[in-house]
């Protein structure tokens, strides 16, 4: 491994805090994922001052030997694949930026690769595991009335757990039947609502919410029993709760919707490219994924679509 001269400890925080900063302001990046970086640099930062090694000056076989640390765990526990690529993923978009600054005149992690993932589909629930689902919440309270909107609306619009929580009275028209949203790199999208999510979230906006939220002036859709804002961990147990009285509980998390409702709609005839809309998918091949899960419909449309697919007797 090769060794250098250390940088002041200032230098190289100053160099991540200009990169946090750059990822924030100019690429949108959402909050999870800066604060997922920010871990990741700092893990980094602290091999490096071990090492004494120049962050300016590390070589392909000194990241390499970083990487190889965080696999193996370094005394705690070996990191998981995915976590290890991630690490990989914030390395090579820190060197990049450095580049593009002309603070490094080359990329050293231009080599640099993380392990191998197999390919991992996700997890969806079947049309009659979806009606048992939103058929928990139950009853006219006020909790009710606020978890039968918040399952319909996700189901519907396919939302993110951090788009979810997120949501503002702002962004709904249900006049139109649309929602606004904001998704990864802070890109907005529109959204349909069916019609099934339109009568819940009025329902909870008429008769639930405003008894939450009371005289606060609060702009989120989702609130808690003293409603301020859902959190994450709040929407969690919300789904859990739920999943596990409709005998789900394994097959739960809060992006199951999301998928559920990608594969559903595929299912049911929409193009490729209207789904990546409606997802926020930056890139098709993220949503081709989905494409794997509905053999059956991909096989009706071959048939009713391409001219010899037809075998004549």
């Amino acid at each position: 491994m090769t060794t250098t001269a250390a940088l002041p400890s200032r230098r190289l925080t100053d160099l991540l805090l200009d990169f946090l900063a750059y990822l924030e302001l100019e690429r949108g990046l959402s909050r999870n994922t800066l604060e997922a970086y920010r871990s990741d640099l700092q893990q980094y930062g602290v091999f490096l001052d071990r090492a004494r090694l120049d962050p300016l000056a590390v070589t392909a076989a000194d990241l390499r030997a970083f990487v190889s640390e965080v696999q193996s765990g370094h005394g705690s526990t070996a990191a998981a694949p995915a976590t290890v690529q991630r690490k990989v993923a914030c390395l090579r978009s820190f060197y990049r930026y450095l580049r593009r600054e002309q603070i490094l005149s080359h990329d050293p992690t231009a080599e640099l690769r993380g392990p191998r993932l197999g390919a991992r589909l996700p997890k969806v629930l079947s049309r009659d595991e979806v009606q048992a689902l939103l058929r928990q919440p139950q009853g006219t309270s006020l909790i009710a009335l606020r978890d039968r909107a918040l399952l319909e609306t996700m189901y519907a619009c396919g939302l993110r757990a951090s788009e979810a929580i997120a949501l503002e009275l702002s962004q709904l028209d249900l006049d139109a039947g649309i929602l606004r949203t904001r998704g990864k790199g802070s890109k907005e999208r529109i959204v349909p609502i069916g019609s099934v999510a339109l009568r819940a979230l009025g329902r909870y906006l008429d008769k639930g919410r405003p008894r939450l939220v009371g005289l606060r002036d609060e702009p989120r859709v989702f609130v808690n029993v003293r409603g301020r804002p859902l959190s994450r961990q709040g929407l969690y147990k919300v789904i859990q709760r739920h999943a596990r009285a409709a005998g789900l509980e394994r097959r739960m998390s809060p992006h199951t919707l999301r998928h559920t409702f990608a594969t559903h709609l595929l299912a049911g005839g929409c193009d490729l490219r209207s789904l990546q809309e409606m997802l926020g998918h930056a890139d098709i091949g993220t949503t081709q994924v989905y494409t794997h899960l509905t053999p059956d419909r991909l096989r009706e449309v071959y048939f009713e679509a391409h001219p010899r697919a037809q075998i004549k007797r």
